[in-house]
């Protein structure tokens, strides 16, 4: 399973609407196919595994193997056909995966068809670490509402801008370098006008390797004054230009807007300390990464404005990169 991991891992950001999916078959101890869904529209990734075995050991070989797949096998026809199919025809004895589908028109019947099959099925295998890879989907399934990550780069006291005479920039290059990294996660970067106006900001993924397999993330700009957004910010003119949105109104609509129409899972948000704390406030943001300089700057603004109370982190992980730390973690809903 650990391998079936390894393989979802590598279409996050890269599937939506679907979610990244990662399978393998053994058989007798041999490896004989892997796989991984690489975009809407092509096959999943049990097709995927299962076609990998046929090249590379015949089909005769899939009989009486084992399937392992980061998540339930769909049961329905799509653009695709429907991969529990696909297992029964393949010969496979055994399927092992990790999480049930949280998509209601698939959850719980793929076990019933492979049963009566006579396909031997269990489940949770690490279901945890599939859940997380997962994490977007499930939210856009239970709530119609995007994953939605902060990202802010700060001082040790707190502060997202360094004074003014100073560089523009309070983390290392290696820190922002890897904030590619995290938005070739992601299928949109959120930002606010008052960043457009004052950063002009190009929100793009710059390495091209991270770019292999997808598109540039789409770009949301939201101003309460639309009308006053610099017509030569790089949003509105670069290559990129059409994959651009400026919205207006209520915060919690115009990302269900961004999911129904652009078939968006996963949103960063980079912007300014005011959008922070709006989405914050309004229990939008469900993960946060936060790079902190070894610098004290004093001065204004926070990194989420004034008034916040109650939010309270878990799933937290440090890294260090060169003098800066990158902190990440998940906003807790117990409170």
């Amino acid at each position: 399973m650990q391998e079936a991991l390894q393989q979802a891992r590598q279409g996050i950001g890269k599937t939506a609407p679907n979610p990244p999916v990662g399978a393998v078959i053994v058989k007798d101890g041999l490896l004989l196919g892997k796989g991984w869904h690489q975009k809407a529209g092509m096959p999943h990734a049990e097709r995927e595994a299962l076609a990998d075995a046929r090249n590379n050991h015949g089909a005769e070989a899939l009989i009486g193997a084992t399937a392992y797949v980061t998540l339930e096998p769909c049961s329905t026809q799509g653009r695709t056909p429907p991969c529990v199919q696909g297992l029964i025809d393949a010969g496979i004895r055994r399927v092992v995966y990790a999480c049930e589908d949280p998509n209601p028109a698939h959850s719980g019947r793929a076990d019933l068809l492979l049963k009566n099959a006579g396909i031997e099925v269990a489940k949770g295998i690490c279901r945890e670490e599939a859940e997380k890879i997962l994490r977007p989907f499930a939210k856009v399934q239970s709530t119609g509402l995007p994953w939605v990550i902060l990202k802010i780069a700060m001082s040790l006291d707190g502060r997202i801008t360094r004074p003014s005479g100073e560089s523009n920039w309070l983390t290392c290059e290696a820190s922002r370098r890897d904030v590619q990294n995290l938005r070739a996660e992601v299928d949109m970067i959120m930002t606010s006008g008052e960043t457009v106006r004052s950063d002009k900001p190009a929100l793009t993924i710059r390495v091209p390797e991270l770019l292999e397999g997808r598109d540039q993330p789409w770009r949301l700009v939201v101003s309460r004054n639309p009308q006053s957004l610099p017509a030569d910010a790089p949003l509105f003119c670069d290559e990129s230009r059409h994959r651009t949105l400026v919205r207006e109104g209520d915060l919690s609509s115009i990302l269900r807007e961004v999911v129904r129409e652009k078939d968006v899972l996963c949103v960063l948000v980079e912007a300014g300390g005011k959008l922070a704390a709006e989405l914050l406030a309004e229990q939008l943001v469900d993960e946060i990464v936060i790079y902190m300089a070894p610098l004290i700057t004093g001065g204004l603004p926070a990194v989420a404005g004034d008034g916040l109370s109650n939010v309270r982190l878990t799933n937290i992980e440090w890294t260090r990169i060169e003098d800066d730390v990158k902190f990440r973690a998940s906003v807790d809903r117990k409170l």
